[in-house]
């Protein structure tokens, strides 16, 4: 399986959202047992959302979740920068609007996708 297949680009963009849409406390954990920062979470929704465009046209995303996709990445636009650099605290996962946003259209993308939102958290290989 080469990692350019539709497949492979599908799960990416679900696992980042599974992560996104997530309780605050399961955020938490898992970025602590992964020794991540909290920007590593729209870190890879960035990546796994510049392929939204094409999974659509190969028919492996629906197009209806796209609104919501472009809303995910309109929120982590508006928090970025120096002065929002609170806003990025393990903390604020669970207090931020911005993050209550987030996680609220992830999980509507998940169940228009998956038929649920909740899902056992991505393991993922950090290299140093």
């Amino acid at each position: 399986m080469t990692t350019t297949a539709p497949s492979f680009r599908r799960r990416l963009l679900v696992e980042s959202l599974t992560v996104l849409g997530a309780d605050p406390s399961v955020q938490a954990v898992w970025l602590e047992k992964y020794d991540v920062p909290t920007d590593e979470i729209a870190l890879d929704f960035d990546h796994a959302f510049r392929m939204a465009e094409q999974l659509v046209e190969e028919g492996q995303l629906g197009h209806d979740v796209l609104p919501d996709l472009h809303g995910i990445d309109e929120v982590f636009n508006e928090m970025s920068g120096e002065p929002n650099a609170v806003r990025w605290a393990a903390d604020a996962l669970s207090s931020d609007e911005g993050w209550t946003k987030v996680r609220e259209l992830a999980r509507r993308v998940l169940m228009a996708e998956l038929g649920e939102w909740r899902a056992p958290m991505p393991a993922i290989c950090v290299i140093r």
